[in-house]
Order: structure tokens, then C-alpha cells, then sequence
């Protein structure tokens, strides 16, 4: 069964499906984690990008969005670095150009970031929550203490006249709980 993971600036949250982990399925969760090790450590990696993968016998599927086209490729060679990848599918949608999207990115940045409920989460090194904006249609990824963190996250990001908001934040009781049944 594929190893999910979802690569996050952040808290990195490790999710799968899992049933019994078996050895060729322990191989597969090392790949991952050290997959997501790998992203988070990469420097032009940020708030305005997410990037998601699977991980089955030592093959990596990329998926997610990054702003820029050299992102899609730097991800794909220091994924195929990683130890026990054999292949590697990328996956990975370039956002297009455009200044409104890079406006609505800053503003709604600011309004989530600069919101004293998110002020810990802004001095981190690596913020956790993704600001995805795609033709004017927003998407936040990442994990955040608390529904209500994810509630405000998301009326903080709809005020800006955007087309729509699909909120995929996670908590950290259920990053922990998906870690936990893929162990």
C-alpha cells in the first residue's frame, strides 16, 4: 500500500493509509520521512508553496503546486538523491504568473501571519501554513494547534474577494493521530 506524505514547511506531517507495517512498508515510511526531511531543507521552498508525495517500493510520485519552474525541478533531483528512491514522477504544477495571485499571496500572508493567534507560528523557521493561490482561488495546507487556529486561518484568507477557499490545514492531534496509525 503507498505511503502518503505531505511535505509542509513546517511540521512536515507525515499522513498514510497504512494497515500492518510490514518491512517493505517500513522501507517505504523512512523514504518518505527522509523525502520530507529533504524538501524542508530546501531554501526556495515556502509559505507559497506545497508540495505532496507517495511512496511505493522506492517509487516517488510528486505532486502540489510551486510558484516557480526551477522549485518543480530543484524538488525532483534532491528527491532522487534520497536513499532508496528508484524513480521519481514528477508530478508537480508550476502556478501561473500573475500579479493579482502575487498580491492575494502577500495580503492574505499578512492578514494570517500578522493576526496575534499566529504570531508563534510566524517566528518559526519554517511557518506551517501554505498560502496556495491559483487564478484567484486560495487553498491553505499545513498544520496549525487547534481547529479554531484553522477556522480563523480561513476567514482571515476569505476576506480578500478571492473565488474561493478550500482550507486542507490539519491539527496537530490529527497529524499526530495518522502518524501514529502508520507506526
Amino acid at each position: 500500500m503507498p505511503r502518503t506524505i505531505t511535505l509542509l514547511a513546517a511540521a512536515l506531517a507525515l499522513t498514510a493509509q497504512m494497515a500492518a507495517a510490514g518491512p517493505a512498508e517500513r522501507k517505504d515510511f523512512q523514504v518518505a520521512k527522509d523525502i520530507a526531511a529533504s524538501v524542508s531543507r530546501y531554501t526556495a521552498f515556502t509559505i507559497f508553496d506545497a508540495v505532496d508525495g507517495t511512496v511505493h517500493d522506492g517509487v516517488v510520485t510528486l505532486t502540489g503546486k510551486v510558484t516557480m519552474p526551477f522549485k518543480r525541478d530543484d524538488i525532483e533531483r534532491r528527491v532522487a538523491k534520497v536513499e532508496s528512491v528508484r524513480q521519481v514522477n514528477n508530478k508537480i504544477a508550476v502556478l501561473p504568473v500573475s500579479r493579482f495571485d502575487d498580491e492575494l499571496r502577500y495580503r492574505i500572508a499578512r492578514s494570517i501571519y500578522g493576526n496575534s493567534n499566529f504570531w508563534t507560528y510566524a517566528t518559526m523557521a519554517n511557518p506551517p501554513i501554505h498560502i496556495i493561490v491559483d487564478n484567484g482561488h486560495v487553498t491553505l495546507t499545513g498544520v496549525v494547534n487547534s481547529n479554531v487556529d484553522r477556522m480563523l486561518a480561513r476567514s482571515l484568507a476569505a476576506q480578500f474577494g478571492v473565488f474561493s477557499v478550500i482550507n486542507d490545514l490539519k491539527t496537530d492531534a490529527e497529524v499526530r493521530d495518522a502518524r501514529e496509525k502508520s507506526e
